[in-house]
């Protein structure tokens, strides 16, 4: 099976391509520019180093959110039209998860962290079982200092990752002491082979009704129903 994986829901964009068991190529850059104008050209330059057509993919697995809603928006978009163009399933994957697959040899947990701002976190609660990611916790957003009292909690060691953990480091490290361990900056960027992998034997999605998961509406759409409810 061909999988074409894409992830722009953050400043990482991410292109994966696995054939099978084989990542046959990824391309990921991690910069703050437009993905609107990138991904494009990224799919079709992997396909062509790669050698393989357009219409030899089999899959499309994209990073659904959360993360920015402008960068959600692009690569689920782009991955609907892909889908519903080529007639191929569709599958969407936390972005979160995506990340938490960066902590495969942790002996705990794992949770990826998104800044939301406020003191507010994207996260969720991940672990390796027999070689298996699993979901230990939802995807959420809220108080970091919240999060962190549910995990001093559990007593678990937890492995945080992600491009936004120099953020909240210094709060982790003096809330969990010990049971904090942080990933190396080379493991903060979700991979696109790791994404396209997630969801190669996931059931795919109806195209159509198929949405991105902010976990919260934008600032701008809250303001809007606020206004009309009052």
């Amino acid at each position: 099976m061909k999988v074409l994986s894409i992830d722009t829901s953050n400043n990482v964009m991410g292109i994966g391509l696995l054939d099978g068991e084989k990542v046959v190529g990824e391309i990921i850059t991690n910069l703050a520019k437009n993905h609107s104008i990138r991904v494009m050209p990224a799919i079709e330059q992997l396909l062509l180093e790669c050698g393989l057509k357009v219409n030899e993919l089999d899959k499309i697995v994209v990073a659904k959110g959360p993360g920015s809603y402008t960068g959600v928006r692009i690569g689920v978009t782009i991955a609907k039209s892909l889908a519903w163009a080529l007639n191929i399933p569709l599958v969407g994957i936390s972005s979160l998860e995506a990340l938490a697959a960066n902590g495969r040899f942790f002996n705990g947990f794992i949770s990826p962290i998104f800044d939301a701002r406020r003191g507010q976190v994207y996260t969720g609660l991940y672990a390796y079982t027999d070689g298996r990611l699993i979901c230990k916790k939802e995807d959420k957003i809220l108080l970091l200092v919240d999060w962190l009292n549910e995990l001093r909690e559990s007593a678990t060691p937890t492995l945080f990752l992600g491009n936004d953990l120099p953020i909240h480091q210094e709060i982790i490290q003096n809330e969990l002491g010990e049971l904090a361990t942080f990933a190396a900056y080379t493991d903060w960027n979700p991979r696109p082979g790791e994404l396209a992998m997630l969801g190669m034997n996931k059931e795919a999605e109806d195209v159509h009704t198929f949405v991105p998961n902010y976990i919260r509406l934008a600032e701008a759409e809250a303001n809007w129903i606020a206004k009309r409810q009052g």
